[in-house]
């Protein structure tokens, strides 16, 4: 029988495995693609998956060490694991026989820099889940002399189709007078499709050039454009804290809305406050 203590909830295992995010994973086990020693499983149930057989599609779950690795993006590049029409994509980039991984998040075909490579489904899900906020970090060229009133609306936020842009932050701002460019960097939370592009170009600043130089904490640094390497132990145990930390503090924020908690005022202070007689207008004693 399987330890109470060693059991998971399933989508996690799925996700802890590999084989996909914790989101896709509850959509596989809803369609009842998932069973456990052979009977379908149901959303809320939990394996262990040391003593009890894992199937997708009756397909044993094979457990897989977690790797990570980071990829330099270049141009032209696709950030998927295949492409139908046979163009490379950023795991044409790892080394052959490599373990297999998946890229976590997207960048578009004209966007460079840092795509974290990895199996480990949990901390991919704290990285992309918009309601964990994790950072990403962009060093943005764009056409044209940015002013500071333009550069407050990329920082307060942006009217798209899809909605108004999360509050950022711009830093680093420089004009280049010969090619008639403004390069800064920016830090974003949240990650729609093409935000930074779409958003330059509502502006009137369309985009010359794009890179990802950080993805929560982990840094491009001076990794070559169309290389790979593993990431050192103490990147992935910052990684992993970084994960950790996102996920307790969505777990916090969850709990707060369903009791619908505020922060408590000290009963004291209340009384006192509600005692406190109303100041009665004189005259001469207005604001001027």
């Amino acid at each position: 029988a399987a330890d109470p203590l060693s059991r998971e909830r399933l989508q996690k295992v799925l996700a802890a495995a590999g084989v996909a995010s914790r989101r896709t994973a509850e959509a596989w086990i809803r369609a009842g693609r998932v069973t456990v020693d052979g009977l379908v499983a149901q959303i809320g149930d939990s394996a262990d998956p040391a003593t009890e057989r894992i199937a997708v599609d009756g397909k044993s779950l094979r457990l897989e060490r977690p790797v990570y690795w980071i990829a330099h993006k270049p141009r032209g590049v696709l950030t998927t694991t295949s492409d139908p029409d046979g163009r490379r994509t950023v795991l044409h980039l790892m080394p052959a026989g490599g373990p297999r991984v998946f890229p976590v998040g997207r960048l578009d075909l004209d966007t460079e820099g840092l795509v974290l490579l990895t199996n480990d489904g949990e901390v991919t899900h704290a990285l992309l889940h918009p309601s964990l906020e994790s950072e990403r970090e962009y060093r943005v060229t764009v056409r044209g002399r940015v002013d500071d009133a333009t550069l407050e609306r990329i920082a307060t936020g942006v009217v798209l189709e899809d909605g108004v842009t999360a509050p950022a932050r711009v830093s680093r701002v420089g004009f280049e007078r010969g090619a008639d460019e403004t390069s800064f960097t920016l830090v974003l939370h949240e990650g729609r499709k093409r935000q930074i592009r779409r958003t330059m170009e509502e502006l009137g600043h369309p985009v010359v050039r794009l890179v990802r130089v950080r993805m929560g904490p982990l840094l491009l640094g001076r990794l070559g454009s169309g290389k790979v390497r593993v990431l050192r132990a103490e990147e992935i145990a910052q990684l992993k804290a970084h994960a950790r930390a996102c996920l307790q503090r969505a777990a916090k924020e969850s709990q707060r809305q369903a009791t619908g908690s505020r922060p408590a005022q000290a009963p004291e202070a209340g009384r006192e406050a509600r005692k406190k007689p109303r100041r009665q207008s004189r005259p001469g004693n207005r604001n001027a």
